[in-house]
């Protein structure tokens, strides 16, 4: 009997690569305890919310990430964003450090959505977004037992504790980099420390130009890197995954630039950034005009934009939804594929009603048979 080879994990499929990333939390042991740190300029007036511009690089920047791995780093950073009640406004993965620009709530503000006679049963609704439900079947025994015991005290102790977790910077940031790390580890067979110290942070105006700016400056890091022309073709930032249709990322966009959540498209927000991206990461020559000092998108493309004022022609939009060309299954006009879905309507459900589903955040007049969740192009 021939042994079993084990297959090389980078051979895999994504998803089956991603598999530890999107995994729900359990019960694992070794669990470490929150620690204080380095002393944090913070965000504590009378504000409803602090802005941050978050940075962290591996050790001695030597250990570079691949595009399945800047994936998963991706997917953590908005898991745990969304269990801390933090907002990811846009964010940018580079090789071997990453940047984010974050809205911290206040937090008694923020939980205020636990309060009344419904609040803990919201709060386990809440918990679900991070923990398994045996984690959670656990936990509800747990605060059972405290309470038939007479010690309802502890178990208010052990929900604060869980509260605590929400709306802190520290926190949120530490578990992203922990989480990442046991699975990059995992995947790349190593040990030890994956990121260089703890992170930088910079306490940000939350409105007008100074957030405006620091948002462009996070897009606009490939292309200073020298890694593409132009902030939309790079995958791995919250500018590329807000073209490709992420509601999220849309709306982080909006909030940077002090517009309505919904106005990506409809109040002009998109085109408005795309031309502060072209007009703020225009390269700079040197005094003869002739050698590049500084990298940064070349005047003829900041002079098309502005052109332009902006707006991407629908070609540029279809290309910027790559999954449409590979998973769409379907792709062509709306008669074209309602005469696909017809043909073949034993295929899917009873609910189904038609097939046609237009690409999503286009003004291109293509169709797919697949309603999908938009990657941009990398």
């Amino acid at each position: 009997m021939k042994p079993t080879q084990t297959p090389d994990p980078q051979t895999l499929p994504l998803e089956e690569q991603l598999v530890g990333v999107n995994a729900k939390t359990g019960l694992y042991p070794g669990a470490r305890s929150w620690s204080g740190g380095r002393f944090r300029i913070l965000g504590k007036g009378p504000l409803e919310s602090y802005c941050y511009h978050v940075m962290s690089r591996t050790c001695g920047g030597e250990v570079f990430f691949d595009d399945i791995e800047k994936e998963a780093l991706r997917r953590v950073i908005w898991r745990m964003a969304e269990f801390s009640g933090i907002k990811v406004l846009t964010y940018c993965l580079m090789s071997n450090h990453f940047h984010l620009l974050a809205e911290v709530p206040h937090r008694d503000t923020w939980l205020q959505r636990f309060d009344g006679p419904q609040g803990e049963a919201k709060l386990f609704d809440h918990l679900r977004t991070l923990y398994s439900r045996a984690y959670l079947g656990l936990l509800r025994d747990e605060l059972a037992d405290f309470r038939a015991r007479g010690m309802a005290v502890l178990a208010e102790q052990r929900i604060d504790a869980l509260k605590k977790r929400f709306c802190d910077l520290s926190l949120f940031v530490k578990e992203v980099k922990e989480r990442f790390s046991r699975w990059f580890n995992k995947r790349r067979g190593r040990r030890g420390t994956l990121w260089m110290d703890r992170f930088k942070s910079v306490l940000v105006e939350g409105q007008g130009e100074p957030l405006r700016t620091m948002a462009a400056y996070i897009d606009l890091n490939p292309v200073r890197a020298g890694l593409v022309k132009d902030p939309k073709d790079y995958r791995w930032c919250g500018y590329a995954e807000a073209l490709g249709g992420s509601r999220r990322a849309q709306r982080g966009l909006c909030k940077a630039q002090g517009k309505p959540v919904d106005a990506w498209k409809s109040a002009g927000a998109a085109a408005a950034y795309r031309c502060l991206l072209h007009a703020e990461g225009r390269e700079v020559k040197d005094a003869q005009n002739e050698k590049v000092v500084t990298r940064g998108v070349t005047v003829e493309s900041a002079r098309a934009v502005l052109a332009q004022k902006g707006k991407l022609s629908p070609a540029e939009l279809v290309r910027l939804r790559v999954r449409y060309f590979t998973d769409g299954v379907v792709l062509g006009s709306k008669e074209f594929v309602e005469g696909v879905f017809e043909a073949q309507r034993e295929l899917f459900g009873p609910k189904r009603k038609n097939g046609a589903r237009r690409m999503a955040e286009s003004d291109a007049p293509f169709y797919s048979l697949r309603q999908l969740r938009l990657k941009p192009l990398g």
